[in-house]
């Protein structure tokens, strides 16, 4: 029996070193392969949300005839954002309870992970279709759900980019890579400061053009103090973490700033834009596809790096026949990652009207990026003082 599992994982291996894409696609043979199929089902799922969303209108001849949609109006605008997420939702909890713990390339449920795609693209299909069937009081109580599960996939991928970002500085301060990434991280660390002080600057000029614009202006003050504050601990002789990653940390906190400024809702004085209007530019139109486009390379990159939740890191060199990464939580994460993209559609909130070709706009989706801004710095600093607090606990305990 053992002898058959092995031939048949090396035909597998065979399989996946020989055939093209497509046959290693149709043989369930990479589950590498596999995760641009999933990527692709949720960046359509994305779409569909989107089209209930603005052109949902055009389809209300036929939600009419749809049990749960009320004559059709409960089927469009907010509601068909939270049923096609729900769809979404569904179908990857299903892939999560079905591949949790995989472990070994030659399972059965590896081979359902990489494989069986008609069955999966048509559970898909009627997953999708199911919420419609369902009575508004359940889509709202989802949508309530969808904000804890949107607020995990933001913890997530908080955590994910925090771990790559001292990740990197590890390598580069490694003996292996010290002698020569020195020039290449002073380099790269002073870009970092430059992009953030510049960007903070604008911010004000844009932003913050009157003294009037207190909320924008105490936004953008902050984010400066925490530059400061994450930059200082870092350097501290009992940290010493470098200058690398409080650089790179400020440029994501930067980021958050402005895009939490971005999506403050259009008509006041203190943002100067082009889309402050009601006329969909083409601008309009970019910012939106390049924000989905995000969101599914956002989940896509966060789905596979499940080491980084590892509470004990295992440092012995995987075995030939181990999964490249962890099934279970790739899905968990594609399943939150409907509910996070269901929030940005509707802003956060089930009642907020949102106009065509806008993402994520409304004062929720302002303080929302606010509040993850500052936890993704509390999260930091904790990850450079936890080892210290631990070492001395542990001194005192001895």
């Amino acid at each position: 029996m053992e002898a058959g599992e092995s031939n048949s994982g090396n035909e597998r291996r065979i399989i996946s070193k020989d055939s093209s894409w497509f046959s290693q696609f149709r043989n369930a043979s990479n589950p590498w392969m596999a995760r641009y199929a999933y990527a692709l089902i949720f960046l359509v799922s994305n779409l569909l949300a989107w089209a209930a969303r603005d052109y949902g209108r055009g389809a209300l001849t036929e939600m009419k005839r749809l049990k749960g949609c009320n004559g059709g109006k409960d089927c469009l605008d907010a509601e068909g954002v939270l049923r096609v997420s729900l769809g979404c939702f569904i179908f990857f909890i299903v892939m999560f309870l079905s591949t949790a713990r995989t472990s070994k390339l030659n399972d059965v449920r590896d081979t359902w992970h990489s494989g069986w795609w008609s069955v999966k693209i048509a559970l898909w299909v009627v997953m999708t279709i199911i919420p419609f069937l369902l009575p508004s009081e359940f889509i709202q109580i989802y949508g309530e759900v969808a904000h804890f599960g949107a607020g995990v996939f933001l913890l997530i991928q908080l955590i994910s980019i925090i771990s790559f970002i001292t990740w990197l500085n590890e390598c580069c301060e490694s003996e292996k890579f010290a002698a020569r990434c020195r020039i290449h991280v002073m380099l790269f660390a002073t870009t970092a400061y430059v992009v953030c002080l510049v960007g903070i600057i604008l911010m004000y000029i844009w932003y913050a053009p009157k003294p009037s614009c207190l909320l924008n202006i105490f936004f953008i003050s902050w984010t400066l103090v925490l530059l400061q504050l994450m930059t200082s601990v870092s350097l501290h002789p009992k940290v010493d973490a470098g200058i690398l990653t409080p650089g790179l940390m400020g440029l994501y906190v930067v980021f958050l700033c402005w895009c939490a400024i971005r999506s403050e809702p259009a008509g006041g004085n203190c943002i100067r834009k082009s889309d402050s209007t009601t006329k969909t530019d083409w601008l309009s139109i970019i910012s939106f596809v390049v924000a989905v486009l995000a969101i599914v390379i956002a989940t896509f990159s966060t789905g596979i790096d499940s080491k980084c939740f590892q509470l004990k890191k295992d440092n012995t060199p995987p075995a030939e026949d181990d999964v490249p990464y962890g099934y279970g939580f790739f899905h968990f994460v594609f399943a939150t990652g409907a509910m996070y993209f269901a929030m940005l559609l509707i802003g956060w909130n089930s009642h907020h009207s949102m106009r065509k070709w806008t993402i994520d706009v409304g004062w929720t989706s302002t303080w929302v990026k606010i509040v993850n801004e500052w936890l993704a710095v509390c999260v930091y600093l904790w990850m450079l003082i936890a080892p210290i607090i631990w070492n001395i606990r542990h001194i005192g305990s001895t």
